[in-house]
């Protein structure tokens, strides 16, 4: 049985890429004999190599104009990415299968249509063949465009939706509120996929030298362009500065790195030398990672992890990893909420280095609660094995 997954697996940012490689290892030991492989919804066929991008210069431009201009040029151009290549793209990978899921990660969300208008082209060729659907354990907010609602609504109700699942009870309320009125099906609560990264994931053993935090660095204009309203950012050339220089006084070994994206990289490789000079300890910069093994490899191999990017936090959870969430959306509030670990999370506009230094001692010397961790993992199993077990008895 063939099963396509449709998500952004080739996305820069890796955490995509681990949540999905999750998402097929543990789909394909639910159903043995089964060939699960991803679709990703931008077209893309492989990890993106680690050279300069035009992805900083997209956001940089986007960001300047009206926010009805910027509606109306990327609506523009997605739709000609849509016609011209994508739906060829979906209609060649979707061959052959008999079924389909979407999952995992933050899909159904309106940044400029982004992708509203990709679901609706990918479930329309899921909608074509009569494949059986499910939705597997996606985030969902609430800022959707008039058009994004009615895109979405329109691709989920097209199809023979066998199982929705969404991560967090946010998403739920989202599901709820702007989907099930236009006859979706509700949608239940279902495990995030990284939560599984220790099962397919293999950490690097730890080095010698003492305990190391990772400090994953996040672009401002990232946060800026993607950020809920309400959660303040410091200035973060000072804040990740002061960051390292803190952590460094603890007695860690910091290790600056990123998920990928490569405004996250540029940014890096601007600031560091600045931060790494100001901490005086021993801070350095990881190379870039080519693909998620290489980022669950080092997150695994971590004593400590500081971070915006949530599917590093998820990562590290699951190798019972303590980690400090730096909040910027809700999604990163809500599975710190559910993983038991509300105390852990804060705003940089508020965490100053003594209060970092606190919940950095607090973390590591409480550490995970393993017995909580376990639950969460074996549930999430079960909750793949269920999706599973619906889509073979619809195929």
């Amino acid at each position: 049985m063939k099963i396509a997954l449709l998500n952004v697996k080739y996305s820069p940012n890796l955490g995509d890429g681990l949540l999905s490689e999750c998402l097929e290892a543990e789909l394909t030991s639910a159903l043995p004999g089964a060939e699960v492989f991803s679709i990703d919804l931008a077209g893309r066929r492989a990890y993106p190599d680690l050279g300069p991008s035009r992805r900083a210069h997209a956001i940089r431009v986007l960001e300047a104009l009206p926010l009805w201009l910027r509606r109306m040029v990327t609506r523009t151009a997605l739709g000609a990415l849509v016609a011209l290549r994508l739906r060829g793209h979906f209609n060649e990978q979707l061959a052959g299968c008999r079924a389909a899921v979407l999952g995992g990660g933050n899909l159904l969300t309106d940044a400029d249509l982004n992708f509203p208008m990709k679901l609706a082209g990918a479930l329309d060729e899921v909608r074509r063949r009569d494949l059986p659907m499910a939705v597997y354990g996606v985030g969902a907010n609430r800022d959707w465009s008039d058009a994004g609602r009615r895109l979405f609504g329109e691709a989920l109700r097209s199809v023979r939706l066998t199982f929705a699942s969404v991560r967090d009870r946010r998403s739920q309320r989202a599901w709820e509120e702007l989907l099930e009125p236009q006859g979706v099906p509700a949608a239940r609560l279902a495990g995030d996929p990284g939560v599984l990264a220790c099962r397919h994931f293999v950490a690097e053993a730890p080095r010698a030298e003492g305990p190391l935090a990772g400090l994953c660095i996040t672009a401002p204009m990232a946060l800026r362009y993607h950020a809920d309203h309400g959660h303040a950012q410091a200035d973060l050339d000072d804040w990740y500065g002061a960051a390292a220089t803190t952590l460094a006084g603890m007695g860690l070994r910091v290790a600056l790195f990123t998920n990928g994206s490569p405004e996250d990289r540029d940014y890096l490789a601007r600031m560091a030398p600045q931060w790494v000079r100001r901490a005086r300890g021993p801070v350095t910069v990881t190379n870039p990672f080519a693909d998620p093994t290489e980022l669950a490899g080092f997150i695994g191999s971590c004593d400590l992890i500081v971070a915006h990017r949530m599917h590093a936090c998820i990562a590290a959870h699951s190798f019972g990893i303590p980690t400090i969430g730096l909040r910027w959306d809700s999604k990163l509030d809500s599975f710190f909420q559910l993983a038991g670990r509300e105390a852990f999370i804060a705003d940089t506009a508020t965490l100053c280095a003594p209060q970092l230094a606190a919940l950095a001692r607090r973390a590591l010397d409480e550490g995970v609660d393993r017995i909580a961790l376990d639950r969460l993992i074996a549930a999430t199993r079960a909750d793949v094995a269920e999706m599973g077990r619906d889509l073979m008895a619809a195929a």
